[in-house]
């Protein structure tokens, strides 16, 4: 019955993920707007047409636009708009334009702009993550042991125990990663950047690139029909148990966060490895950042994932390069993560969305850190018995970081 219900989820999910974008270009729109600066012009364009338009700061600031007076099809009238500024624009779901400039790297603004046919947009490397080793002053202090808190969930709550951090174990249940509601082009860059940073730290990878995904990513517009069908499924699953009316408070869409979703976990014990998840009792667990201590009664026993589910709000991600994001979902994959919204004094790729990173430096890709930390979960990895322990963890993190 589980397996019958989560795969109509996904796919009521999918045909919502991937609806067509580019119909909006087409549409005929009446606008009246002066040549002044292009934000002030890209306000004015968005109330006249009933369009979001998404921009960077950096990329329309000191720009002007020009003048545009008609009735336009949207693609014509936003040419006419952004002409001579060196910008272009694109679709990215049935309502939002991104505006963006060119880069050396496609970045999420560009989202759907790679049809069929045409030349691959510039991808960063899937396979190479050399980032740079931290400082000492990165290192100092517990900054390790901070890091590994942040990054690893035992319960919803710190209790110090060791040697169930939550991990996916193997076999049946190996990592077997998917984006959708991208372009083909850009979703297979996210998969495939996913499986890179599994293999490259040691976790269970399922072998064949066509498996059937138990890490999803959504990109969309309207995230909030999307987590409404989060709701919908867990209402059918949980309630026969009794929780579904503890955890819907904790599964409703909250605007103010670019990324939410929801980690389904599973017992620790050896039939997990050789039988499908369908067949297996699962606790739903919600990604940060509405992780609350206790909101779910568990038995203490985290240590298997069994599916990630992630839902991206596009127009909240505009500008972020596509490689950043794919690094930054492939961390929260990988680890049941409890608090990414510290800012620790080892760099993370969590940190490019943590209020409390703001003043500093974002990583661009996934961090020497970040690469440790996995390494050391997965080290030795059996999936029947207890992970590492978190003392374990940082001895090897800081045989890794310190390596000349």
């Amino acid at each position: 019955m589980a397996r019958v219900v989560f795969t109509a989820l996904s796919l009521t999910i999918l045909r919502v993920a991937t609806a067509h974008a580019d119909d909006i270009l087409d549409r005929d729109v009446r606008v009246s707007i002066s040549a002044e600066p292009l934000a002030s012009a890209l306000l004015a364009f968005s109330t006249q047409s009933g369009l979001k338009v998404a921009a960077a700061d950096s990329d329309v600031a000191r720009l002007q636009s020009s003048s545009v007076n008609g009735t336009y099809p949207v693609h014509e009238a936003l040419t006419l708009l952004l002409n001579g500024t060196g910008l272009s624009f694109t679709p990215v779901g049935a309502g939002t334009i991104a505006i963006h400039g060119a880069s050396m790297g496609p970045a999420i603004d560009q989202v759907g702009s790679q049809q069929e046919g045409t030349d691959a947009p510039l991808f960063p490397d899937v396979t190479t993550m050399t980032p740079r080793l931290p400082t000492e002053q990165e290192l100092a202090g517990d900054s390790v042991h901070q890091f590994i808190s942040h990054h690893a969930t035992v319960h919803y709550f710190n209790t110090g125990v060791s040697g169930n951090l939550a991990h996916w174990p193997g076999g049946k249940q190996s990592i077997c990663p998917a984006a959708f509601g991208l372009s083909p082009a850009y979703n297979a860059f996210v998969t495939a950047r996913i499986r890179a940073l599994a293999a490259n730290v040691g976790a269970p990878l399922q072998s064949d690139p066509k498996c059937r995904p138990n890490v999803r990513i959504y990109f969309s517009t309207d995230p909030n029909q999307l987590m409404a069908n989060v709701v919908k499924w867990a209402s059918v699953y949980f309630r026969p148990r009794g929780e579904f009316a503890t955890m819907k408070p904790f599964l409703e869409f909250t605007p103010d966060h670019a990324i939410q979703g929801w980690y389904l976990t599973i017992p620790r014990h050896a039939s997990v490895l050789n039988s499908d998840l369908g067949l297996l009792p699962l606790n739903l667990h919600t990604l940060w950042p509405r992780v609350i201590q206790k909101n779910i009664t568990d038995n203490g026993d985290m240590a298997s994932i069994g599916s990630v589910v992630m839902i991206i709000d596009t127009a909240k991600v505009v500008g972020y390069a596509i490689g950043t994001v794919a690094d930054y979902v492939g961390v929260l994959s990988l680890s049941f993560v409890q608090s990414p919204d510290h800012c620790d004094s080892l760099p993370s790729i969590l940190d490019i969305m943590s209020p409390s990173c703001a003043a500093r430096e974002h990583p661009t890709g996934v961090t020497a850190g970040d690469l440790a930390f996995l390494k050391a979960l997965y080290y030795r990895n059996t999936g029947i018995g207890p992970s590492p322990s978190t003392d374990d963890i940082q001895y090897d993190m800081l045989r890794q970081l310190k390596r000349k």
